[in-house]
């Protein structure tokens, strides 16, 4: 690999961000402006977070399907608060085989349409519901401003989409797949998140209503990491997808979306990374441990290999995720330096005066620290040292958030801390319009309204009129 200069966060951190993602050969730009190619060390982060929310989905209940790609325009249209939430970022297909087509397709930014479509003709009855679909595939929204797994104009994600019998059993399976978000967020990104309810001019497009997990960056920025949105009948409706109660009438069903993307990818950089590179959160790891055994001659590499070939034998025997680097065409400190870029959570580091000693070198990647360790139990010393690295990045992260949250009344004061990023809890009228003029006046908006925040009598922020709880405000991704 070649060698690739990483900026500091505090001198820019915008650029300091790609510069992680060119060394730990996580992506590159696509000739296609505004498309990216998700190379191997970074398409292993996304399939291992695949694994995760895939095996959390068929836990409760979902099975995975696969719908078309393009969707006809007029199935767009059918929603009317859909289409103009979605229309300036649409791409249409106008002409394929040669010829001009009847009717312009849509490469989907979404799949509510094609999808409520097929659920008309699959639900009749009561007996055929809850239906809980999801779908692993890409989309494709025209960006305009454009960042490495961020905002892409292609990307791939999971979209979940369900019909229920009630509005009732919808809200309970919305706020359901919100905690599997945020399961997934705290366990295996170590992300400590907060969930609440959007604002409507921050929910989906065609949402009754929508919630959201958000997660605070290294530069103090939020991010959506995760949203959950209850449809009510809205989409039931423009498909006419109806089906017979147990009471013998008939009712439109109720309807879920729920999504998460590659983006989490660009949350792990922002959340753990440091001015070395990524930090991977072992359970995210493909490569858990990256042994590099140390030798200058050949007769110190015959003694050192059986050794940490036997202590390979019980990595792979626990399920440990490992990698020998015994390449000879490369010193032992641009090993380290690439793994360190790469981000793998720790380093096994073992030579012929180790083996003397009966023990290894472990090198943490999110402390840099290194602790002689002996070769007996190894597999469980690894073990257990996975296990510290990942609760320490979550509790490093939560610190973190803490550190840069604030109870703030004061407008002047607000446009001050936001400049130095953060989450602000201030109090908000429920007005639209002193939520667009917050917007305007310091690029914050409301991230969410925290589902465990607490009744609270205060003035708005903005206009000074009466609220009832604190909302939080933040600059965000």
């Amino acid at each position: 690999m070649a060698e690739a200069k990483i900026t500091t966060r505090s001198e820019d951190y915008s650029r300091w961000y790609t510069d992680v993602i060119a060394a730990a050969e996580l992506a590159d730009y696509a000739p296609v402006k505004g498309c990216m190619i998700i190379r191997p060390n970074g398409y292993a982060i996304w399939e291992k977070m695949q694994q995760a929310l895939d095996g959390m989905f068929k836990e409760t209940g979902h099975q995975n399907a696969y719908f078309p790609l393009f969707i006809p325009e007029s199935f767009l249209k059918k929603e009317a608060e859909h289409v103009e939430g979605f229309a300036p970022e649409v791409a249409l297909v106008t002409h394929g085989g040669g010829a001009k087509l009847e009717e312009p397709l849509v490469v989907r930014p979404t799949s509510e349409t094609i999808i409520w479509n097929s659920f008309r003709n699959w639900i009749q009855s009561y007996r055929d519901l809850p239906l809980l679909i999801n779908q692993w595939c890409n989309v494709v929204r025209w960006e305009m401003r454009t960042r490495l797994f961020l905002r892409t104009t292609e990307f791939l994600w999971q979209e979940g989409h369900t019909a229920h019998a009630t509005y009732e059993d919808a809200e309970e399976e919305t706020l359901r797949m919100l905690g599997v978000y945020r399961t997934f967020a705290e366990e295996y990104m170590a992300l400590p998140v907060i969930e609440g309810l959007k604002s409507d001019k921050e929910k989906f497009a065609g949402a009754h209503h929508t919630y959201s997990i958000e997660a605070m960056m290294g530069d103090g920025k939020a991010l959506q990491a995760g949203t959950s949105h209850h449809l009510g009948q809205n989409f039931a409706k423009a498909f006419d997808v109806m089906f017979q109660t147990e009471k013998g009438t008939r009712d439109h069903v109720y309807a879920t979306s729920w999504g998460l993307s590659t983006r989490m990818i660009g949350a792990l950089i922002m959340a753990h990374g440091d001015d070395n590179g990524i930090v991977i959160p072992p359970k995210l790891a493909a490569i858990q441990v990256a042994v590099v055994p140390i030798f200058r001659k050949p007769e110190e590499r015959e003694r050192v290999m059986p050794a940490v070939d036997k202590f390979a034998a019980a990595f792979k025997a626990a399920g440990i995720g490992f990698k020998i680097d015994d390449r000879e065409q490369h010193s032992p400190g641009w090993k380290f330096n690439e793994w360190e870029k790469r981000g793998v959570p720790l380093r096994i580091e073992v030579g012929p005066k180790d083996l003397d000693k009966n023990q290894v070198i472990l090198a943490r990647r999110d402390t840099r620290e290194k602790t002689p360790v002996s070769q007996d139990g190894l597999d469980r010393t690894v073990l257990d040292m996975l296990a510290t690295i990942q609760k320490s990045l979550y509790d490093r992260a939560l610190a973190f958030r803490e550190k840069h949250t604030y109870q703030v009344d004061d407008y002047a004061k607000f446009g001050e801390l936001l400049d130095g990023g953060g989450f602000l809890w201030s109090h908000w009228c429920g007005s639209g319009e002193c939520e667009e003029q917050v917007k305007d006046e310091t690029k914050a908006t409301i991230r969410n309204i925290p589902r465990d925040s607490r009744a609270e009598e205060g003035r708005c922020i903005k206009c000074g009129v009466r609220s009832e709880r604190r909302v939080i405000f933040a600059r965000a991704y």
